[in-house]
């Protein structure tokens, strides 16, 4: 079922109970609609899951703007709203995942150094299909002990691959 149907059943269920996550609902569909219409084509999962990785980020400032401004009546409404839309998202991997997929990544790549990095996440988030869970670890990286000596500028502290 895509998103956009699963959503819509969804607003149904929550007017005929008066839940008060409609107004939640209804946003997310008119994004993912206004998504799809600018592109002239039906959202693939790929941009749904873009589209809600926006929201997601969109809501977070935001809790974090109205905390700083001493609102936390309105911070509280958007981390339910956030919580709303990390619902339709797909799980996280766990941290045993993220790391087998950065070494698997780095043992595929032959003789990874610093500026191959971006080939390592590359092929880590291949294999985890969640790229958007990845932008969050890409540091993990940073703990991974470099192949090489450190001797060379490919690696630093102390031979540890940083990822910025």
């Amino acid at each position: 079922m895509a998103l956009v149907d699963q959503i819509q059943k969804d607003m149904v269920s929550a007017m005929k109970t008066k839940d008060p996550s409609l107004d939640g609902l209804r946003m997310i569909k008119a994004a993912l609609q206004k998504t799809a219409i600018d592109a002239m084509k039906p959202l693939d999962e790929a941009a749904e899951l873009q589209v809600l990785t926006t929201l997601v980020k969109q809501r977070r400032e935001s809790a974090d703007m109205f905390r700083k401004g001493n609102r936390p009546e309105l911070a509280e409404k958007e981390e339910a709203e956030l919580r709303l839309i990390e619902s339709y998202m797909p799980s996280a991997p766990t941290e045993e995942e993220i790391d087998a997929a950065i070494t698997a990544a780095m043992a595929e790549t032959p003789n990874p150094t610093l500026k191959q990095m971006g080939v390592v996440m590359k092929a880590a988030q291949a294999k985890l299909a969640a790229s958007a869970w990845m932008a969050r670890r890409s540091a993990t990286t940073s703990g991974q002990s470099c192949p090489k000596p450190a001797a060379s500028s490919d690696c630093e502290s102390g031979g540890a691959i940083l990822v910025t």
